[in-house]
Parts: structure tokens; sequence; C-alpha cells
């Protein structure tokens, strides 16, 4: 309803309070609902009310208006500090994962979530270890010791190949120096960091043709912590580093013990290259190489003195 009145409304209330009886009409009817005059139904008259006094009346209604809306103003606040206290993904949050492309996009989102880490790092790096650039190791490894000062804790699972490699083995002892805690673990194992229990980064296994360094970090409470359920499950059967070095009398080396196990698995050496995340031809060089040192002729000579070897008991 407009506040401002009409010509005919001003005309109408005129008539009125000159003393006149118009007819009733929309402009009666709205000077009638504000209060400025009154129908008197037993004579069909009417009679004019003071306009100042229904102006005060209404100034008294717009006020109490205003004080609503004041107090509902100051409230906002004191609703809005309560966002303290609330998860947005106790149960679930959205988006509930990202997908990011490229290496780089990956490696900046972890940088950016592992430097504000407060609780806890958990890494499991199933790959077979590989030369990197000493530069990105050393930035690496302070980033690792910067978390721990922090006061996280940091958590990391290796293949067992990576024993005796030169880099990884520096690269771990310094970050043990610094407090981590690492393990190793033969057979394949799901490549995944967990920070916090609120931050998933995982392998790409959706998005066809993409990027082989493509990832996705994800968010979503149940997943992060079913993953590091998983991670908890591996980090119980796996042995610390200072106990899984290879020892002088070991015949096999840590990738052939991989292969090995995927075989007595069941898979196939194309699967379990596939598996290990190798080349075909490394895993038949590795088996080849292996029946020369023990002086087989056959895969089947290796299973069935696999079978029993102490090689077995290695990580």
């Amino acid at each position: 309803m407009s506040k401002i009145l009409s010509a005919d409304e001003v005309a109408a209330y005129q008539q009125i309070a000159a003393g006149g009886h118009p007819e009733p009409s929309p402009a009666t009817d709205r000077l009638a609902a504000l209060g400025l005059v009154e129908h008197r139904t037993h004579d069909g008259s009417w009679v004019a009310s003071d306009p100042r006094a229904v102006a005060h009346g209404l100034m008294g209604d717009a006020l109490t208006e205003l004080r609503d809306l004041v107090t509902r103003i100051h409230e906002i606040p004191a609703l809005e500090s309560l966002a303290a206290a609330y998860d947005p993904h106790r149960m679930y949050g959205g988006p509930a994962s990202e997908f990011l492309p490229t290496r780089d996009a990956m490696n900046a989102r972890i940088g950016d979530v592992a430097a504000a880490a407060g609780s806890s790092v958990l890494t499991a790096q199933p790959g077979a270890p590989a030369d990197r650039d000493p530069r990105v190791v050393a930035l690496g490894a302070q980033r690792t010791v910067d978390t721990l000062e922090a006061g996280a804790e940091v958590r990391s699972l290796y293949t067992s190949t990576a024993v005796s490699h030169a880099q990884t083995s520096a690269y771990v002892g310094q970050i043990i120096d610094a407090g981590a805690e690492v393990r190793t673990l033969s057979g394949t194992f799901p490549r995944m960091m967990i920070v916090d229990g609120r931050h998933l980064f995982i392998e790409n296994h959706v998005v066809s043709a993409a990027d082989g360094d493509a990832g996705w970090h994800v968010t979503d409470r149940g997943a992060v912590a079913w993953a590091e359920r998983v991670f908890g499950a591996l980090w119980d059967r796996a042995v610390r580093w200072s106990d899984a070095r290879p020892r002088a009398a070991t015949v096999t080396s840590g990738r052939q013990r991989q292969i090995l196990g995927e075989l007595e698995a069941g898979y196939t050496k194309q699967q379990a290259a596939k598996r290990l995340e190798l080349g075909e031809r490394t895993v038949t060089g590795e088996l080849s190489a292996l029946r020369a040192a023990l002086g087989m002729r056959t895969l089947y000579q290796v299973m069935a003195w696999w079978a029993t070897s102490p090689d077995r008991d290695l990580s």
C-alpha cells in the first residue's frame, strides 16, 4: 500500500472534513484504513479524524518497527561469532573434492595445506625411488622440518626399495633426525597424503586422458577418515626405516621382492608391472637378473625358491 495520498484521497478527506458524505469508494476505503475517517453504518455518514493524531500514531508505529530492526541488526555480530563453532565439513561439505589437473597445481595445493598443518601429516609413497633435483629435495626436507617444528606429527610410508636409494635415504635420515617417523612396506599400497585428518590428496582415477601427475584434493570428512584408517592399517604392517636396511646375505633387491610378492599373489608379470608402476621390460629384466643370480632357468624355479626363501621376511 502506497504511503502517499492520491489526489482522489485528498479530495475525499477534504469533502468529509467539510461535512460532506461521499459515496464509499477506493479513496474512502484507503482513508478509513489509515484512520483518517470513520464510516458510521447506522446512518451512512462520514466523520473526519485529526490528521495530526493519525500522523503521530503512524510515527509511533514506525519508531517501534525501527527499534525492532535495530535490535535485529545488533544481533548479527553475535550470530556471526558462532561461526567459529560450526564445522561445515563435520558430516559432509562441498565441494567434497577438487580435481587438480597438473603436477604444479597439485604441488601448490599440497604446499599451501601442509604449511598450515596443525596436528598431523601422513604420507604414503609407493612408487619406485628416483633421483630428483637436489634443490627440490632440499625444499621438501625443509618444509617437513618446518611442519615438525610447528608441532605437527609427521609419518611417512615408503616402499621397501627406498632404503637402498641414496638420495631418498639421505632425505629420510634428515627428517627422522628432525622428529618424523618413517616406515617401509613391501608390495603395493595406495599413494596418499592426509593433513590434519581433514585434507586428502590422492592420484587421479576419474578423469581419463589427464596429465599423469594430476590428482584430487578431497575434503569430504567420511572419505578422509576412511583413508586415515587405511593408512593406519598399512602403518601397522610396516617396519621402521632403521630396521629395513638390506642384510649382506640378501639375494634379492627390494624391487625384485616387490615383483615376487605380486606374482605370489597371483598377478601376471604385466599386472605386476602396472601395480608397481614399472615398465614390463623392467619387470622382465629384474626377473631375468634374479634367475641368473640363482642359477635357475625358469620362473617356476624362482617362485619355488621364493616360497621358502628368508628374503621373504625382508621389507
